[in-house]
This record gives C-alpha cells, structure tokens and sequence, in this order.
C-alpha cells in the first residue's frame, strides 16, 4: 500500500502544541474537500495521550498521509514503549477517553513497539 500523500512534524511535549497539530491538520486536507472535525479530534487524542504518558524530554512525531483507497492514516511515535488502551472514564472524569474516542471514530487502530523497547508508534486510519 502506497500513500499519496504523506506530512510529519515534530511536536514538542505542551499541551500548546495540540493546537498545532490540529493546524497542521487542517493544513494537510485544505487541499481537499474532506471535513477535517474527526481527522482533528483524533489527531489531538493521540498526540494528548502521547505527551500526558510519556516523560523525559524527547519530542513526539506526528505523520499524516492518505492511502490509495482515500482513508486518512495518523500515527504519534514516542519514546514511552507502553500500549495505550481504552479505559473507562467516570461520567464526571475529566480525562481517561482518549484512546474511546480514537476507537470510536477510526476505522482502525493499533501499536507498533519500536525495536529495543524504546518507544511505538500509535497509529489510526480514517474514512473520510
């Protein structure tokens, strides 16, 4: 599977910086007529997730791209080698649905440990 399309940027570790990416987003699909509310939410739960799970003061990797059958694939690489997983969230919480609403938005999602266990990717594809 080729992608006809693919953007990266480096995410430094604050919470300023979802903002970022979910510019970078937008940037990404401007050039398509493609609505880019879910492609934003789940792109700011994977990079939350990342930067509130991981410590030290390695930055986080965002990459974006389209694959040959028009879906969105997202995916975060840091260097915390621990899955995420889908939690349940008290109704008053204020935190613990990242990973919910990555699940229930995607077409897919999964890990990738990267070699030596010194970090994964998370990654995500979409149907737009």
């Amino acid at each position: 599977m080729t992608e006809a399309t693919h953007a990266e940027m480096v995410v430094k570790r604050h919470l300023r910086s979802v903002a970022e990416v979910r510019g970078f987003v937008r940037l990404v699909l401007g050039a398509t007529d493609a609505d880019d509310f879910v492609p934003c939410l789940v792109a700011s739960e994977l990079v939350t997730n990342s930067i509130r799970h991981t410590t030290g003061t390695d930055d986080v990797t965002f990459r974006i791209g389209r694959n040959e059958d028009g879906s969105l694939w997202m995916e975060v690489q840091d260097s915390l080698w621990e899955e995420p997983r889908v939690q349940r969230a008290d109704l008053d919480a204020e935190s613990g649905r990242g990973m919910f609403v990555v699940e229930s938005y995607t077409r897919y999602w999964g890990v990738r440990p990267l070699s030596g266990n010194v970090g994964k990717v998370v990654f995500a594809v979409l149907d737009l």
